[in-house]
């Protein structure tokens, strides 16, 4: 048959060549013709692949299944074209799944607005502790496509909404909502549609968990059984969470009601945070579904190493902690972060993509101690302080030039003092003035690097 692939991203290129290897025609669909995108494409055409550059209104002639990349919405005319003449429309995670060999590693999949990765990555670590030929994949790491072929035990894999939303089939052997909030609204249209799409991965779930202190992903869970959640609280049976400084598991053991088992301390998560505890919480209630020892468990989060710009602490000088978690693209996770510091001036500012910031500002305002505004939506929040944290003082810095850190940098020390935290939890995207969250972060430690001077022995 004939596959087009919508878009010449990872998962795109991933998927072509998989096709292509089983002997289907593949053509790629791809707007951009930049020079990433024709290095890949003469790569594609010596495995046969033809790639078609353009907006294409619909798919190819002949074409009778379209694998479609997160990137293309829903409304994308070449797609809606598609589903009116009766032509399927899947996701390379859920073409991976229907690729699977016989005995195929079973997944371990999970979800969230903000934590996927974390939590992911947590989970490979304790699975790679109690012994198993483990990796990370979906949303991170190794194209799923690509995994699903390999030599791998089990699988963790990270799942976006956008995956979730083109995935029919999927029965992983257990599955977690870590949370869900407001976010990507611009793609899914409505926070119905987006909660919908997260729920998709409890349809076939041999075991579903979920957060308990997350009304939304326990309102998801509720329809299914076998569940099993996590707290930040003293658990119940069924449950994990916190006794004092422990985690403790009171699901999967023997028995619920009278015993429990303890999975580690406060001191084996890095970094220290509530919405970490939740992540590892989480990782640790999909480990022991597959069958993990609770010694495996702590040692796997005493030996995570957490991924770049998730509230890594940059420097200390002058009194003033400076700390970096651009990862907090949203609302929701900038929330989370602000929520770990008791006295923070806040860097903040980028692309909203149409979350609403009045609950975050609301809650943040008793900790705010000024904050500092950047990029495109930056007036909203300024907006959204005037009515909630009217006594907060804030600086606004124009521009688009990465170059504006310096001076988002200077004015926020100026605001702060001896005991604060500088905190850049920007609670939108970075592409109008960075080429991720990635870059800015690095863009904010750079700043406060060249601030403190190379004299003080306390950077990070």
């Amino acid at each position: 048959m004939t596959v087009a692939v919508a878009g010449l991203g990872v998962s795109g290129q991933a998927a072509a060549r998989i096709l292509a290897a089983r002997g289907e025609r593949v053509v790629v669909l791809e707007a951009r013709r930049g020079e990433r995108q024709l290095a890949a494409a003469a790569e594609l055409a010596a495995l046969g692949v033809e790639v078609r550059f353009g907006e294409p209104d619909e798919p190819p002639e002949g074409t009778s299944l379209v694998v479609t990349s997160p990137g293309w919405r829903p409304t994308h005319p070449c797609l809606t074209a598609a589903a009116r003449a009766g032509i399927e429309v899947i996701g390379e995670v859920e073409l991976a799944w229907r690729l699977r060999p016989d005995g195929a590693a079973p997944w371990l999949a999970l979800t969230g607005t903000n934590g996927k990765t974390t939590a992911v990555r947590m989970l490979t670590s304790m699975l790679t502790a109690a012994g198993h030929k483990a990796l990370a994949v979906g949303n991170v790491g190794t194209p799923i496509v690509e995994a699903v072929l390999g030599p791998h035990e089990v699988l963790a894999v990270e799942l976006s909404s956008f995956q979730l939303h083109w995935s029919s089939s999927l029965a992983p052997r257990a599955a977690a909502v870590l949370n869900v909030a407001p976010d990507h609204l611009d793609w899914h249209g409505s926070m119905a549609e987006y909660a919908r799409a997260k729920g998709r991965i409890f349809e076939r779930a041999g075991t579903v968990v979920h957060n308990a202190d997350d009304e939304a992903a326990a309102a998801l869970a509720e329809p299914y059984g076998g569940q099993v959640s996590f707290t930040l609280g003293v658990p119940r049976p069924g449950q994990l969470g916190l006794v004092e400084d422990l985690l403790v598991d009171r699901a999967f053991v023997a028995d619920p009601v009278g015993a429990a088992e303890e999975l580690g301390t406060l001191a084996d998560i890095r970094p220290l945070a509530p919405h970490n505890v939740a992540n590892a919480l989480a990782a640790a209630a999909l480990a022991r579904a597959h069958g993990v020892q609770a010694e495996a468990v702590r040692r796997g989060l005493a030996g995570f190493t957490p991924d770049p710009h998730r509230i890594a602490t940059v420097a200390t000088f002058g009194g003033v902690r400076y700390v970096d978690d651009s990862k907090a693209t949203n609302p929701h996770a900038a929330a989370a972060s602000l929520a770990a510091y008791p006295s923070i001036v806040w860097v903040a500012g980028g692309q909203l993509k149409g979350a609403d910031i009045d609950d975050l500002v609301r809650r943040a305002a008793p900790r705010l101690r000024g904050a500092v505004l950047l990029g495109a939506d930056r007036a909203r929040i300024r907006e959204a302080l005037a009515r909630h944290a009217a006594n907060v003082p804030v600086v606004e810095v124009p521009g688009q030039d990465t170059g504006v850190m310096d001076r988002v940098v200077t004015e926020a020390t100026r605001l702060a003092a001896p005991g604060d935290t500088v905190l850049l939890a920007p609670a939108g995207a970075s592409l109008d003035m960075f080429d991720g969250y990635g870059a800015r972060g690095e863009a904010f430690a750079s700043a406060v690097h060249r601030l403190a001077g190379p004299e003080d022995g306390r950077l990070g």
